[in-house]
């Protein structure tokens, strides 16, 4: 099932709403996807910290700094663990908070135009293997859903602010299953 439904959720991927998204501006085009990298508590793999992150549910005591992170309403569309699975927080006609501060090719609030692709890690390791064998077909499957016309790391829209998704991430690997892109 890797293909997007007509409300815009993603077949092989476990739904997870997310309060944290509204109405996208009317008339804007989905041409962009943003990938990035989170891990919570940082370094640290497998919990449900990011699922509760953006389900406005973190628990501000569990780990250090999260009761700044507990106050933030953010969310991706996708996030996919280091063993490969796939959540979808956000259906695609939606806006996601992912981004932030934002500009790609002159084109500032990159939510508003953009799809969000979290990967559960750090800039200082390597990606895993089956994290690739998710994203390919899931970033497919967006290309084949939406006039995408770019694919970017999350530095390349806040170059000031963030180094995600880092120097490990394969973008070549990636390109090559994408040659529209």
């Amino acid at each position: 099932m890797n293909v997007i439904d007509a409300d815009g959720w993603y077949g092989a991927a476990r739904r997870v709403p997310s309060p944290n998204c509204d109405a996208r501006p009317e008339g804007i085009a989905v041409d962009l996807l943003v990938i990035h990298n989170i891990s919570l508590p940082p370094g640290e793999f497998g919990s449900d910290h990011v699922e509760r992150l953006f389900t406005n549910r973190l628990d501000p005591q569990a780990a250090p700094g999260y009761d700044a992170l507990a106050r933030l309403r953010v969310s991706a569309h996708f996030f996919i663990r280091r063993d490969g699975e796939v959540l979808q927080f956000v259906p695609l006609g939606l806006r996601a908070a992912h981004a932030g501060v934002s500009c790609w090719q002159g084109r500032e609030r990159c939510n508003d135009f953009s799809l969000g692709i979290e990967l559960e890690g750090t800039d200082l390791q390597p990606y895993t293997e089956a994290q690739y064998a998710s994203l390919i077909p899931l970033v497919q499957a967006l290309a084949a859903a939406c006039p995408l016309r770019a694919v970017v790391g999350h530095n390349d829209i806040a170059p000031a602010r963030k180094t995600d998704p880092g120097p490990f991430f394969d973008w070549a690997r990636l390109h090559a299953a994408l040659p529209q892109l």
